[in-house]
């Protein structure tokens, strides 16, 4: 029995540095592997498994071209992230608020003092 590859998720790919950072390179245009891995202090192989990873999660594609493999992003699934993240964003805004209040109110008091 042929054992499947395992997919990996939208926050799997970008769990890691080297793999947002190479979805930012993408972002700008399509490239081949050889000019994503002169971006980074590692092998071509590396790279490859990180491509692997994100290709997995649907956020990138390859295409032969010619000799050479060209990789291209997909923003969309990023879709899914940015949705999970809006639930939190609640908090943060709570805390800006709360933040405000206390820097405002405290200037008050502080020229009261004057």
């Amino acid at each position: 029995m042929a054992q499947s590859a395992k997919k990996h998720d939208v926050f799997q790919a970008i769990a890691d540095p080297t793999r947002r950072d190479v979805l930012k390179l993408l972002s700008k245009k399509e490239l081949p592997i050889s000019e994503i891995t002169a971006h980074f202090p590692m092998t071509r192989t590396a790279i490859a498994k990180h491509l692997v990873i994100l290709s997995e999660a649907n956020l990138v594609s390859g295409r032969k071209v010619g000799r050479e493999k060209r990789y291209r992003l997909h923003p969309e699934p990023l879709t899914e992230l940015k949705e999970w993240l809006a639930y939190y964003e609640q908090f943060w805004t709570n805390k800006l608020s709360i933040l405000k209040y206390v820097v405002e109110n405290n200037k008050d008091t502080q020229d009261d003092d004057k």
